[in-house]
């Protein structure tokens, strides 16, 4: 059985801001309260479900899309959760900035990852869309070879209007963070303590960005197993086309 994932159109707003009820509200004072080891190992999990599922989407993707992913590492993208570890060791004075802007090229390349993983699932509708992203000679840029911000300004103007948090702002963040890692003059790195707010806000990222994706029923979505500790629940909701 093949998705039919030309029924999403990026037009239709996936992550508008009655996707989610307002339960949601409650999974993201959760991130806030939990452990930032606790955040991470959610991280790793997350991502490694999405490796599991979408390395192996032939027969649920349609060809393009399949052919895609079949050789994406997504891997790499488990490997590059699993090392947001490195980072909650304190470092030395002397290792602090350096230190620093390797994590933030390794949480910028997550978030890198994660955007691409999106397009290459919906690669039939980014293709078709009618302002894909392509090169001066009118090719079309395929999602795993696309550059952070090219592909951060199409995720503004086609899919992340409306919405309560600015995605594109946060990922402009990480991106001028990240690369720090290419300077020699002076740049704005921010802290360990800024940084690892961001870990938090990729685990929801990433969270919002694994709801816009298609399965066959809601067993097969990766899950975090959050624990929750109050009445509320974080409530995912698929596009209705899906």
């Amino acid at each position: 059985m093949r998705v039919r994932l030309s029924q999403f159109n990026f037009r239709y707003n996936i992550f508008s801001t009655n996707h989610y009820s307002n339960e949601c509200r409650c999974f993201l004072s959760e991130v806030e309260e939990m452990p930032i080891e606790e955040v991470v190992n959610r991280i790793v999990k997350l991502n490694d479900g999405l490796r599991y599922f979408w390395t192996n989407a032939g027969g649920w993707a349609p060809i393009e899309a399949a052919q895609l992913l079949s050789k994406s590492r997504l891997d790499w993208q488990v490997s590059l959760s699993r090392s947001l570890k490195i980072w909650l060791e304190v470092p030395s004075a002397d290792e602090n900035d350096g230190r620093l802007i390797l994590a933030w090229a390794n949480l910028g390349s997550l978030a890198e990852g994660t955007m691409k993983l999106f397009l290459s699932v919906h690669f039939v509708d980014y293709q078709n869309d009618i302002e894909p992203i392509k090169e001066k000679n009118g090719n079309l840029i395929d999602p795993d070879v696309l550059h952070l911000g090219r592909m951060r300004h199409f995720f503004k103007k086609r899919i992340w209007s409306n919405r309560d948090f600015d995605w594109d702002a946060w990922i402009q963040k990480i991106q001028q963070r990240r690369n720090a890692i290419h300077a020699y003059k002076d740049k704005d790195i921010g802290t360990f303590d800024e940084f690892f707010v961001d870990v938090r806000q990729y685990l929801i990222f990433l969270q919002e960005m694994n709801s816009g994706l298609p399965y066959p029923d809601s067993g097969y979505r990766p899950r975090e197993e959050l624990k929750i500790r109050t009445k509320c629940a974080y409530i995912s909701r698929t596009h209705p086309d899906f």
